[in-house]
């Protein structure tokens, strides 16, 4: 009789678990896709500011609209994180975003000088630049 050659079926599926929990257990390690999540995020939210930020500029410039109700007032001087805390929706967390920069120039003409930045917390994010427009003259 001849000796057998190659590997049994259950040696083989032994092999391929024992593949399956390594890749499940290392792929993540490998994959940080935090980052890339924390980056979008905090670039959505830029996008987000700079809309608002010239509607709401654009809105407080028709006559008979009232600050506080159909606009939210900026006035120059204030801080990014005042102005941008104003700007978006008040169901964004935060504590998930640095934001610095400023302070808001007082020219209301949308000829700003300064930025406000935004950036995720998670380690080694990217900084979105946000350009905030006063509404005060």
């Amino acid at each position: 009789m001849k000796p057998q050659r190659g590997f049994t079926l259950i040696e083989l599926v032994i092999v391929i678990v024992i593949l399956g929990i390594l890749a499940a257990v290392a792929v993540p390690k490998f994959v940080d896709l935090g980052k890339d999540a924390g980056n979008a995020a905090a670039q959505g939210i830029a996008g987000a500011v700079s809309s608002s930020s010239a509607i709401n500029y654009a809105t407080s410039r028709i006559p008979g609209k009232t600050a506080g109700t159909d606009f939210v007032a900026i006035a120059g001087g204030a801080t990014c994180a005042t102005a941008i805390n104003g700007l978006i929706d008040p169901d964004v967390d935060t504590a998930k975003f640095t934001i610095s920069g400023g302070p808001i120039p007082t020219n209301s003409r949308g000829q700003s000088t300064n930025t406000c930045k935004i950036a995720s917390t998670e380690s080694g994010a990217t900084t979105y630049d946000v350009i905030i427009i006063p509404t005060a003259n």
